[in-house]
């Protein structure tokens, strides 16, 4: 049987300038874009110790977990380093809406983008008990 093996692709519809909104992701979350447009993330640049890996995951229909954004989904992202990414956001006036938290797989935190959009930055580490509150 055929299977998935893995993300190809995140596509966002813009609700104004689709440049202006790329431009904030490469100021604010150092997304390198290319010519065309977009971003081409390549998991072996990744240095976590996890190997690089993506998660995927449905949330109910009544979750709270992508407010305060309308969307229907959220992203995640993985980040280097979330410490140093969360006070480059903070200085350029981007709200933290949430954490930084630590948890089994590493710390999370979450910010809107211009359009409204709720993101959730991972500094992701291997899934271990010990790393709880770290």
């Amino acid at each position: 049987m055929a299977k998935i093996t893995g993300i190809g692709g995140v596509f966002l519809k813009c609700k104004g300038d689709s440049k202006a909104l790329a431009a904030w992701y490469r100021d604010h979350l150092g997304m390198a874009l290319e010519d065309f447009g977009g971003a081409v993330l390549r998991w072996p640049e990744d240095k976590a110790e996890d190997g690089g890996l993506t998660v995927w995951h449905l949330a109910d229909k009544d979750s709270q977990w992508f407010s305060p954004s309308q969307s229907s989904f959220m992203i995640n992202y993985r980040v280097d380093d979330l410490d140093e990414m969360l006070a480059q956001l903070q200085a350029a006036g981007v709200t933290v809406v949430g954490g930084p938290e630590s948890h089994e797989n590493g710390k999370f935190a979450w910010v809107m983008d211009p359009d409204g959009n709720k993101l959730e930055l991972w500094e992701p580490r291997r899934w271990d008990e010990k790393n709880k509150g770290a």
